[in-house]
């Protein structure tokens, strides 16, 4: 079974996420900061996917990325900004990530996008 990481400071668009990875059989380990991901690198399993937020108290998903990119168990995962902050799309671009899904996320269009992401494609999708 396909593995996700969710790096997201909103509980409400954690558990969306979450359940729709499960409808399409990707299982998801959560956390609502980058700084409880810092604490358990060490025992995290590979994932196939990191959907990243790009907002946080006291952080940014933009700085975060390069953190996340050092990390072995990291290495050739596609990093996947999901966010409102539609407008920040060429910055992310240029930050390195692998794609892009607005929200409020679009439960229709999401299982053909995961798929396209865990195919290794690029997504970069800002709105309905």
């Amino acid at each position: 079974m396909a593995k996700a990481l969710i790096i997201d400071d909103n509980e409400m668009n954690l558990e969306t996420l979450r359940v729709l990875l499960k409808k399409e059989g990707v299982s998801a380990v959560t956390f609502s900061s980058p700084h409880q991901l810092e604490a358990e690198l060490d025992s995290m399993d590979e994932v196939q996917v990191i959907f990243l937020d790009l907002e946080f108290p006291n952080a940014d998903g933009i700085s975060l990325i390069s953190d996340l990119r050092s990390v072995r168990q990291f290495a050739g995962v596609p990093i996947i900004a999901y966010s409102v902050h539609i407008s920040e799309l060429n910055e992310v671009r240029l930050a390195g990530f692998d794609g892009f899904i607005g929200k409020p996320l679009d439960t229709q269009k999401f299982p053909n996008q995961l798929r396209r992401v865990l195919a290794g494609e690029p997504v970069w999708e800002v709105g309905q």
